[in-house]
């Protein structure tokens, strides 16, 4: 079975939507406002459903079925990809990004879970040393996120830094999320070089028809934000919990947001390896 292909499906409702609404700066506004709404809704599309996934399984799955909760979640997440891919609502190469992040993720979720930093309160098969596989795919998410948002909105930079310097500040970011729990934590170094490095780099986003200018910090820490919001969404439906969450849930702490810019600055690296922005493609620095 052939399937059209959805973004040229998309670019011409949007050219039919824009005709029929749009006459003057003030309509144009509106439509910008709603168009952006929608393609970041559009580039959350895994991550979307996998909250979904969660907090339906979290309400509804039934308690004595023979299929452990996480090995459902783990299966459909799969069944997902499938399904993204074969409707090429998903390309091939956010595909590797994504299974990309899952290794990466997974391995890191094998050494904090074994530290205490979380745990996983239910039971499952489909696991490696106790983390479900499914863990796997919350990263991925994010790697998803950056991949599809980059795309879809035709992402171009002013100063873009020089990715030697981006893959230090990315590798020490791992690294550290794992030396800290032997020797001292130098997230703070990190925050402070990812200002230097970032601060100066202008992002240029397309919501509609015109470029619009954001700072790039800005922008990294908004994803950041949104991420913590999704993880609260997680831990309410005991995806996975923290200390002190296991007898009654409260809101993850607002300090773990430096996680999650971290986790987000190394996601952004990857992502942006694979696109390489370059010179003379409305790309200026390096």
């Amino acid at each position: 079975m052939k399937f059209s292909n959805p973004r040229q499906f998309l670019h011409r409702q949007r050219a039919r939507l824009h005709i029929r609404f749009v006459h003057g700066p003030a309509s144009q506004f509106v439509f910008e406002f709603i168009s952006f709404g929608f393609k970041q809704a559009w580039a959350c599309l895994f991550g979307g459903l996998m909250v979904v996934l969660l907090l339906g399984t979290y309400f509804f799955y039934p308690d004595d079925v023979w299929l452990a909760r996480y090995d459902f979640i783990t299966l459909t997440a799969v069944l997902i990809q499938a399904v993204l891919l074969l409707t090429r609502l998903e390309t091939w190469e956010e595909a590797r990004i994504i299974l990309v992040f899952h290794v990466v993720g997974t391995v890191m979720e094998i050494f904090k879970t074994h530290m205490g930093s979380w745990v996983y309160p239910e039971p499952s098969v489909l696991q490696i040393m106790g983390v479900p596989l499914f863990s796997g795919f919350m990263y991925a998410a994010v790697g998803s996120y950056i991949a599809r948002v980059w795309r879809i909105f035709d992402f171009r930079f002013d100063r873009f830094p020089a990715m030697k310097w981006q893959a230090l500040l990315a590798g020490l970011a791992y690294v550290n999320f794992f030396a800290h729990h032997y020797i001292v934590d130098i997230r703070w170094a990190l925050f402070a070089g990812a200002a230097v490095l970032y601060t100066p780099s202008i992002i240029w986003f397309k919501a509609d028809e015109e470029h619009r200018p954001m700072p790039l910090i800005i922008g990294l820490f908004l994803v950041a934000l949104f991420i913590w919001f999704a993880e609260n969404f997680g831990t309410f439906a005991r995806a996975w919990s923290y200390p002190g969450q296991e007898g009654q849930w409260h809101m993850v702490s607002p300090a773990k947001l430096g996680s999650w810019f971290l986790l987000m600055l190394i996601s952004f690296v990857l992502v942006a390896w694979v696109h390489r922005p370059v010179r003379g493609l409305g790309v200026r620095g390096n």
